[in-house]
Parts: C-alpha cells; sequence; structure tokens
C-alpha cells in the first residue's frame, strides 16, 4: 500500500528536519549529494534520516533489549508510514518519498534486521555469514538508490549489492580495533583460523606477518567485489554515476590506505584526509563538467 501524501506544511518542515539530520551527521553524504539530481536530494535526505535515527537507536542505548524495543517502535512508525498515518517527521518525509517513487517496505524493513542482528550477534564463523548480514545492513540502500532513479532490474540492483557490500566489509577491515571495543568482530572465525589469528591477539593489538596475511586476503577480496560491481557506473544517468563512483573510489581509496600501512589496522585506524577527500569529489565533479 502507498504511503499518502502529508499536508504541505508538514511536508516543509519533515525535509528541513531531514536535511539538517543528514548534515549535522555525515559531511561525505552532504558533500556527495551535490553529485546527484536536485530533484532526487530531498527524498535522499529522507531515507538517509530514517536510517540514521534506527543506527542511532541501535548503537547509542548501550543496552540491547533497550535498543531492541527501540527498533520496535521505529518499525512501527514505519508501518503507520505505509498505511499513510505518517506523524514523526522523519516518517512524513519518507512517505513522499515512498509515495512518489513506488518504493516497496522490504529494504526499509531488511535494515532493521540488520540493526536487530547486531544487537544479538558479535561474531560470525564464516564469510558466507557476513555476507549475509551485508545482504540487510548494505544492501538494501543500494536498492532504495535504484528506486529512486527509476531502476528495478535484477541486474543493475546484483551490481549495486555488489558495490554496497563492497563498502560495508571496507568498513569493518578499517575498523577492526573499534569494533572489537564495542564488542564485535567482523573478521570470520574461519579466516582467523586459517591464518593462525586470534580474537585475543586483536584484543592486545598484536601486529604480525599473519595478521597482515588475514587483512590482506580481505581486501583483496573486497577489491574484487568492487571490479565486479563496477559496470553499474554506466548503467544510470550520468548524474548517479558520478555519486556512485565517488563512494566506490572512496572505498577502494581506504583499501590502499590499508596497503600502504602494511596491513597494520590495529595500531593505526586507516583513514583519509581532508585533503584527498576533496581531490576525490574535485575529480568527480570535473568529470562531469568535460
Amino acid at each position: 500500500m502507498r504511503a499518502n501524501a502529508p499536508p504541505v506544511n508538514a511536508l516543509a518542515e519533515a525535509r528541513s528536519y531531514c536535511r539538517a539530520l543528514a548534515r549535522a551527521h555525515y559531511e561525505n553524504f552532504t558533500v556527495a549529494s551535490w553529485l546527484l539530481p536536485g530533484r532526487l536530494r530531498p527524498h535522499f535526505y529522507s531515507i538517509y534520516a530514517y536510517c540514521r535515527v534506527a543506527d542511532d537507536l541501535a548503537d547509542e542505548t548501550g543496552d540491547p533489549h533497550r535498543a531492541l524495543a527501540l527498533l520496535d517502535e521505529w518499525e512501527g512508525e514505519l508501518q503507520r508510514c505505509y498505511r499513510g498515518e505518517a506523524r514523526q517527521p522523519v516518517f512524513v518525509a519518507l512517505a513522499e518519498t515512498i509515495a512518489a517513487f513506488d518504493i516497496p517496505v522490504d529494504p526499509f524493513l531488511s535494515l532493521l534486521t540488520a540493526f536487530r542482528q547486531d544487537q544479538r550477534v558479535t561474531r560470525y564463523r564464516t564469510f558466507a555469514d557476513l555476507l549475509g548480514y551485508c545482504r540487510h545492513s548494505a544492501d538494501p540502500v543500494g536498492h532504495l538508490v535504484l528506486y529512486l532513479c527509476g531502476y528495478r532490474d535484477p541486474e543493475r540492483r546484483r551490481l549495486a549489492d555488489c558495490t554496497c557490500t563492497a563498502l560495508q566489509l571496507t568498513n569493518f577491515w578499517q575498523d577492526i580495533g573499534v569494533d572489537l571495543a564495542k564488542g564485535r568482530v567482523y573478521l570470520p572465525q574461519e579466516d582467523l583460523d586459517r591464518f593462525g589469528c586470534t580474537e585475543e591477539g586483536i584484543r592486545e593489538r598484536r601486529f604480525d606477518a599473519a595478521f597482515a596475511a588475514l587483512v590482506r586476503f580481505e581486501v583483496e577480496r573486497t577489491r574484487a567485489l568492487f571490479r565486479e560491481g563496477a559496470p553499474l557506473g554506466v548503467m544510470v544517468e550520468r548524474r548517479l554515476r558520478r555519486g556512485i563512483d565517488l563512494f566506490a573510489q572512496g572505498g577502494l581509496a581506504i583499501l590502499r590506505r590499508i596497503e600502504r600501512q602494511g596491513y597494520d589496522v590495529l595500531t593505526h585506524r586507516p583513514a583519509l584526509s581532508r585533503a584527498r577527500k576533496a581531490a576525490l569529489i574535485a575529480g568527480r565533479i570535473l568529470s562531469g563538467i568535460r
């Protein structure tokens, strides 16, 4: 069932709320939105706001039981939105987006599945298990972007999944130490065993040849996913292509940074400098005016 359009005044306020939320939380998202068609920016903001609030509900309470209860409440607001009864600002804005692009509820629910999984699952036995998590935590974002741009075919969705999963995995390898401090290990246990590494060693920040080989292995198969998803860039409109390319190139730049520091992500978190981020953004903008 499609959501009904909210009143104009309420919609303007809700749009403003979502835009401010996006700009306050994620500079890169805001900058990347400059590369998107102007008509789509309010809708990107409403989708981002939905994801941002849900993520905060999951991660900022410090209590898994409380987080799960809050996520249930957020899902209740989502269901009200789809019944045309949106009342919270994020959902008032999101209702317009859902109606305008005929977006099904599935990707929104899938993201909540991932946020709930983070409260219950903190270790992954196999890489296949981790990819299963990414199907809920990362891939729905790509599906939502495709819906906004009018693409609904399986092949574009498959390619978007490759890129979104690669971005999620890049974040995992970048934040191995950070995530462990939160009680989460995304390195699959089968890979730890294969390279002779242990969670205790990670906790103690013991960087050695075995750990370097493990991270190199993860970096290489993540890069392969970026390559697999790359053809999407020539299958979408030009301005969206530049935005997709910016995020992919940012992920690949993080992988190169990990390589340049010898795969040691335990003693120094790999990140891009402001200058490097600016160069990536400038490159995408220039590519669009040639």
